[in-house]
């Protein structure tokens, strides 16, 4: 029994003829392997440059090269559709603002555009006109005194002026309003938190007297031209209760004749009606009285214009000075308020805040004379 080389796998024969059709190991072409030795030396090579094979065939894909696709041909139906676009776009009209803002685009790359730097602004009339004058490259301006820095190397920026203002009227406007910033801010700061709010409290609640005190006003007109005239309290049915609340007869009297409590609500609105009649009569040509009276019209004519209220002065007498006036405005609010209401309940027996009149002067039931008795 023959005993296996243990150099030798024990799968192989013992003799094997082999014939390679290349060099390997020192062997020469087609020369018959019969040592398992070299068998085993062959098989090993083999297995390495099969190995190796792959590597070397990998394509590398960071350094390959694409080709461009072949650019495709235009079609007929394409070029047609081209050639229409490209008609159109030409005689399209340009608008004033697409003008103007193409103007603004060329203006824009031309002043951004250095004459120095780009090589058609060098054969440019502006840049061969600075060197007739001397201009060689650099600054241009008076140097330091330290002779370090070049000059002025940037040209002065142009600044397009679009408003109609004056030279130095934007300045004027911005040191304006940089003053007042300032006297805000210096207001601001010297301002108690405490101080702001009470003064804050304090406009609201006048605004607030205010609005009550014009609705007494209205009250104690009413109630003195009901009085005046009280035939008007057995008016007809088919009138409304406004109308009936308004007199509609006319009667001319001074304006310093009213009570000085509303005087002014009467001369507001007799000066409203003044300017108002005045447009009329210059669009109408008119030339026609404050106190002049058709026969032809009626109540519903009379409101709609403006006859259904007491004609109290004429034009001359609002244009004369009013000092009683003067002086009760100059009064706080809650002091005007205060006699208004005293006026109403002394003369008409009627409370404000209770909204009523009462049959006699004692009112009784009414809790007093302010809005907070009232609460």
């Amino acid at each position: 029994m023959r005993k296996n080389n243990p150099s030798t796998p024990s799968n192989l024969p013992a003799i094997l003829f082999l014939t390679v059709t290349r060099p390997v190991n020192g062997l020469s072409t087609k020369e018959t392997l019969t040592s398992p030795n070299h068998l085993i030396s062959f098989i090993m090579s083999s297995h390495q440059n099969g190995a190796s094979a792959p590597d070397e065939e990998e394509d590398d894909y960071m350094n390959m090269t694409f080709e461009d696709p072949a650019p495709i041909k235009e079609t007929s139906l394409q070029r047609t559709q081209r050639l229409k676009r490209e008609s159109r776009a030409r005689g399209l009209v340009k608008s004033k603002a697409q003008i103007a803002e193409e103007e603004e685009a060329a203006r824009e790359k031309a002043l951004s555009t250095s004459m120095l730097d780009d090589a058609k602004a060098k054969k440019s009339k502006g840049l061969a006109m600075m060197a007739k004058m001397g201009f060689t490259g650099g600054g241009l301006g008076k140097k330091t005194e330290d002779g370090n820095a070049p000059g002025r190397a940037e040209p002065i920026k142009v600044s397009v002026k679009e408003d109609r203002g004056g030279i130095g009227l934007e300045n004027e406007k911005k040191r304006r309003l940089r003053e007042a910033a300032e006297e805000r801010d210096i207001k601001m700061a010297k301002m108690d938190p405490d101080e702001y709010r009470e003064r804050v409290r304090k406009e609201r609640e006048d605004a607030r007297l205010e609005k009550q005190f014009f609705a007494a006003q209205r009250t104690a007109e009413r109630m003195d031209d009901e009085k005046a005239d009280p035939q008007d309290q057995h008016a007809s049915t088919d009138e409304t209760e406004d109308s009936q609340k308004k007199p509609a007869p006319i009667s001319s009297r001074p304006l310093k004749s009213v009570p000085v409590l509303y005087r002014g609500l009467v001369r507001r609105r007799e000066e409203a009606e003044r300017d108002r009649r005045m447009r009329y009569d210059l669009e109408q040509s008119l030339s026609r009285l404050p106190t002049y009276e058709d026969d032809q019209e009626d109540t519903d004519d009379k409101r709609a214009l403006g006859k259904g209220h007491t004609v109290y002065a004429t034009a001359e007498d609002l244009d004369e000075e009013d000092e009683e006036l003067d002086n009760f405005n100059e009064l706080e609010i809650g002091e005007r308020l205060k006699k208004l209401l005293e006026y109403l309940r002394e003369k008409h027996q009627y409370c404000f805040w209770c909204k009523m009149a009462y049959p006699d002067s004692e009112m009784e039931g009414c809790p007093g004379l302010t809005e907070e008795d009232h609460d």
